[in-house]
């Protein structure tokens, strides 16, 4: 079964942009647990302009499924992951100033980064995995970088899926066969939705957990957070891996 981890940052967004805790992020987090979700990630970043990092060290305590903290591994982040200790952290090289994800590791250029701070994450009985690009290349260089999984980054899946699916989908199926055969976990994030996720998930071997968040809430404006949340799980479902 491939696992659905709801990404709650918009909501975190939402508040921020009035002030006060209007929508509650941690009870979004516990109502998205209680609908269905099997995980909860964030992503807090620098400026803290979604999640905040308090808001990580109040989530860990009353979370009940999987927590998954994302982000480019500074010396700030790596503090908080280590004081927080979640199930998996999903390292991203993201610049501070990104409005969003927008780029995979280079597993080759950057190995022994990598495994200096995943060494220190594992040490601390923390699975690790890594963002990636949906290359051949760089999931194989992957496994030396010791993680345990590796994300998926599926934005180019997503918007060339309208055009052609299976066009859309071979690099990432190419990429998770290396995967498999090396060993890692396989993850997948970034603009997955009702579209384009149950193609995705059929086709993926191996497929662990997917991360949604954007779609998901932008859904859920329409179809409510619990129905929300059973439709992506429903799709998901469909092929246990």
């Amino acid at each position: 079964m491939t696992k659905l981890s709801v990404n709650i940052n918009k909501i975190a967004t939402l508040r921020n942009a009035r002030g006060g805790n209007l929508p509650d992020v941690i009870k979004a987090a516990i109502d998205c647990e209680q609908f269905g979700a099997q995980g909860i990630t964030v992503h807090p970043r620098p400026d803290e302009r979604h999640i905040r990092y308090n808001d990580v060290r109040h989530l860990k305590p009353i979370l009940t499924t999987e927590f998954n903290i994302e982000g480019n591994p500074t010396s700030t982040f790596i503090d908080l992951v280590l004081e927080v200790l979640p199930a998996q952290v999903t390292l991203v090289p993201d610049a501070p100033d990104a409005l969003t994800s927008n780029a995979g590791w280079d597993t080759v250029a950057n190995r022994g980064f990598l495994q200096d701070v995943i060494g220190v994450f594992k040490a601390h009985g923390i699975r690790t995995s890594i963002f990636v690009d949906p290359s051949e290349e760089m999931v194989f260089h992957a496994k030396a970088t010791g993680t345990d999984r590796i994300e998926l980054y599926t934005e180019s899946y997503a918007t060339n899926y309208v055009l052609n699916p299976e066009t859309a989908i071979d690099p990432f199926v190419r990429a998770a066969q290396v995967a498999v055969k090396e060993g890692l976990g396989i993850n997948a994030g970034h603009d997955l939705n009702l579209e384009n996720l149950q193609y995705f998930a059929k086709n993926i071997p191996g497929l662990l957990e997917v991360s949604i968040g954007h779609a998901l809430i932008a859904d859920a404006l329409y179809f409510g957070l619990h129905n929300t949340i059973q439709m992506y799980r429903r799709l998901l479902n469909i092929y246990p891996q």
